[in-house]
């Protein structure tokens, strides 16, 4: 039934004007050279289950009266359960398809409870947030080069130190790129960050070159035989076209330098924006091939549901996940986890 619907799946090293198109020099922040995202305690499962709270609880009033049902499932079962999804933010596609496959399954063969209704209903969300394999690809020539994209406002420049923190905690070694040159807070909200996870930056001037930046950073990189270059880049919108066509203008610049480069582009999304997110998502998609998504204050909206309709309506892997204002405040995602937090413990 699945597979059918579904398929298978300052410390910042400044880089001005009169030095771009040279590796800008590198200072080691060796006072935070040893800084680690803190202990997350209660492990993934638990964590995202806090994370999801506000989503679970505005399906539950809704889900209780379908779900603890000893009866069969019937017809009227089936419209309040769409009605619920729909409140969670997987929207109209999304809740369509998952209510065809259930109503073809209560045709063939009737779902003799809510019991059976809720493992049903888990089983089609994981196989749709599974459908878009979440592969992590590996550079042949190092570094590996992770675009950030979004718009200003979703937490983008916030997840570079964080996605550096997470990375450096797995015994990678990385460096981050200010690219955002359009906004000076970007810059120095990303030396913040840096300072915090512990790696270095490369960054110039408000108003520099972000090509130009980059080109530094990437030679800086592969100097030093690091791992990962993670480069935070402007906020833009799809109507500023000059802003595309300079994300266009770097993507060229990296592929010039690294064979394969940008490997991935993962868009942040702000999850609280909800279906209108998945608008501005598609955008991105069309423009900057994006690989992936990062979805933040996962932990702030009632919206989760938001997590499905981009693996199935984009068929994009959602990555990573933002679950709060702290340096270890970001999380793989895990289908599993995310599905069982949202849903409750698994039906035995």
């Amino acid at each position: 039934m699945i597979t059918r619907l579904f398929g298978n799946r300052k410390t910042a090293h400044e880089s001005t004007a009169e030095t771009a198109g040279k590796p800008a020099a590198i200072e080691s922040p060796a006072a935070k050279q040893d800084a680690q995202p803190e202990a997350t305690p209660g492990g993934l499962f638990a964590r995202m289950k806090q994370a999801v709270t506000r989503t679970r609880e505005s399906l539950a009033a809704r889900l209780d009266d379908v779900l603890a049902m000893t009866r069969a499932v019937d017809e009227e079962a089936l419209g309040r359960l769409e009605t619920a999804l729909l409140t969670s933010d997987l929207g109209l596609a999304t809740t369509t398809a998952i209510l065809s496959e259930l109503r073809d399954h209560a045709r063939r063969q009737g779902i003799a409870s809510g019991d059976e209704l809720r493992r049903l209903l888990r089983e089609q969300l994981r196989a749709i947030l599974l459908s878009p394999p979440a592969i992590e690809i590996i550079a042949e020539h190092p570094p590996k080069v992770l675009f950030l994209v979004g718009v200003n406002g979703t937490g983008k420049t916030t997840t570079s130190g964080k996605l550096a923190a997470l990375c450096r905690s797995e015994g990678k070694s990385v460096l981050l790129c200010a690219a955002d040159t359009f906004r000076a807070a970007a810059i120095e909200q990303l030396e913040v960050w840096a300072a915090r996870s512990g790696v270095e930056l490369i960054r110039t001037r408000q108003g520099g070159d972000p090509s130009a930046v980059l080109f530094d950073s990437i030679g800086a990189a592969k100097a030093r035989g690091l791992d990962l270059l993670i480069v935070d880049t402007a906020g833009r919108l799809h109507t500023k076209s000059g802003l595309m066509d300079e994300l266009g203008k770097m993507k060229r610049t990296a592929a010039r330098l690294i064979p394969g480069a940008p490997h991935e582009v993962l868009l942040v999304m702000d999850a609280t924006t909800g279906q209108n997110g998945l608008q501005q998502a598609r955008l991105f998609a069309e423009v900057a091939g994006v690989t992936g998504i990062v979805l933040t204050k996962l932990d702030g909206t009632a919206k989760g549901g938001i997590a499905v309709a981009i693996a199935l309506e984009m068929n994009l892997p959602v990555r990573f996940v933002g679950v709060g204002e702290k340096l270890e405040d970001l999380l793989p995602f895990d289908p599993d986890s995310f599905v069982d937090s949202l849903l409750g413990d698994a039906a035995a």
